[in-house]
């Protein structure tokens, strides 16, 4: 067919024109929110007086048939709107079929689609990464004990805890959620009714389709309506900043698999091994998470370059915006997942970690505060005396301590209260855990930590919930109504 659009105005399309500008191949992601779609508005139509109950229940009826046989089954169209009301119009005549498309453009449809779509992909996302902020929380509270190396510039630092370290991802998965719920709260308004940029003259109930679809309100410009982008735009740069976080934890899973570091074991399920080396074990789910955030991100880019001089209102441009917005959506749901399993799975080496948290004489900086705390030096020339001895790469002992002192702040530390004791106690990796109380390390500060986290996470966890029940309340509601005008006859 290809021409149900077409027919009165233009020639047919030729096949290989019909196959640049066709949709159809990505339209799958919105073929159930295109019927969705079409139920809302029929019933408002019907309500309205625009179209009879007996027309209605024709159309329902032969949308329940296109449903059933799904996006295969559709004619050549352009994209899966004309696809289905050309199947339609095959199905139960124009005079009848063609009454569903009255007061609206595809321009409306397309961006209530997409919305609708996207409003759920959101939804899935959030309690995903609810899942995985859970992961860590609970990995965190295993591990309030278990020292390990702190890093910077990817050097040995101080030492720290594992929980401490997991919650770091934590606290940023958690402004990762909020960026998709603030997206989410953008993507959930109805353009339905701006028809194709300036409204209808048929008395269409905007309001109406907006409650049946579920919709937190209506936008009100009816140009911005079928123009607006921006929702995609903010919702693909949440995806980009979600994997770019979830890379950053790819990263460290990859390294601290490796012989050289030995940290943690992945599970046999996240890894494969070489088609000719037999020994290996390739973190492979890791690197792709790693490698799919360059597709998020360049998805993100994409979405930015097509959207960035478009004049109002609608352009055909917009077509290519949607696979850029599904492929990122598809990577980042997924790759949210992969990276819960992985860490809820993977096995960690404590003996190693804790043999490493004192590696590269990470206690320099504890040393550094012990000096100022009981010599009464300032912080700077206690940094100096301590990178001296780094530098000399001598044991840190009083006798030392002393000779730097002498030469570099006049007097022997030891006469102002330095003892060996204290340099001791100041090398002790579990002693110093224990002072970081600042969002810092120490077990009782990190359990803080983790109650404030569990409390968002709950908080988030009810919002979820609240959202999904008022679009679960809102499909029944529209399905009740189309059940009812079904029999309409």
């Amino acid at each position: 067919m290809g021409d149900i659009l077409r027919k009165a105005r233009l020639s047919t399309q030729p096949a290989d024109v019909l196959a640049f500008t066709s949709s159809i191949d990505v339209d799958e992601w919105i073929f159930e929110s295109d019927l969705t779609v079409d139920h809302a508005h029929l019933v408002m139509l019907t309500e309205e007086g625009i179209i009879t109950g007996e027309v209605c229940s024709l159309i329902l009826s032969a949308l329940d048939t296109i449903q059933d046989g799904g996006i295969a089954a559709l004619p050549s169209e352009e994209d899966v709107h004309a696809a289905i009301e050309s199947k339609l119009i095959g199905m139960v005549g124009e005079d009848v079929g063609g009454r569903m498309h009255t007061g609206r453009s595809r321009n409306d449809e397309v961006a209530t689609c997409l919305r609708l779509r996207l409003r759920d992909e959101l939804l899935r996302m959030i309690a995903e990464l609810t899942g995985l902020r859970k992961v860590l929380i609970t990995h965190a509270k295993m591990h309030t004990e278990t020292l390990m190396p702190g890093f910077t510039h990817t050097q040995h630092a101080q030492p720290t805890t594992l929980a401490h370290h997991l919650l770091a991802h934590a606290g940023a998965l958690a402004r990762d959620s909020d960026r998709l719920a603030d997206a989410y709260v953008r993507t959930n308004l109805s353009p339905l009714g701006a028809a194709a940029f300036a409204g209808t003259g048929f008395q269409v109930n905007r309001a109406r389709t907006c409650e049946l679809l579920g919709f937190d309100g209506v936008i009100e410009n009816s140009m911005d309506a079928v123009s607006a982008r921006d929702f995609m735009i903010e919702s693909a740069s949440a995806f980009a900043n979600l994997m770019t976080d979830l890379s950053r934890i790819a990263t460290e899973l990859i390294l601290w698999s490796s012989s050289e570091f030995d940290f943690i074991t992945i599970d046999d399920r996240y890894a494969s091994t070489s088609s000719i080396m037999p020994q290996k074990k390739n973190p492979d789910v890791a690197e792709l998470i790693r490698g799919k955030t360059g597709s998020a991100i360049a998805a993100l880019v994409g979405i930015l370059t097509i959207t960035k001089a478009l004049p109002q209102s609608y352009n055909r441009d917009l077509q290519e915006v949607t696979p850029h917005l599904w492929s990122a959506a598809a990577c980042t749901l997924a790759s949210v997942r992969m990276a819960a399993g992985m860490i809820d799975t993977m096995t960690v080496h404590k003996e190693n970690l804790a043999q490493q948290a004192t590696a590269g004489f990470a206690m320099a900086t504890e040393l550094a505060d012990t000096l100022v705390r009981r010599c009464g030096i300032s912080f700077r020339t206690a940094h100096q005396i301590v990178g001296t001895l780094a530098r000399m790469d001598a044991a840190p002992s009083l006798k030392t301590i002393d000779e730097i002192g002498l030469s570099m702040a006049g007097r022997r530390l030891s006469d102002s209260g330095l003892d060996e004791q204290a340099i001791s106690d100041a090398l002790d990796p579990v002693l110093e855990i224990r002072s970081r109380v600042s969002g810092g390390p120490a077990p009782d500060d990190v359990a803080r930590v983790i109650t404030i986290f569990e409390k968002e996470l709950q908080k988030d966890l009810i919002a979820l919930d609240v959202r999904c029940k008022r679009v679960n309340d809102a499909m029944k509601m529209l399905d009740h109504e189309v059940e009812v005008h079904r029999r309409k006859r």
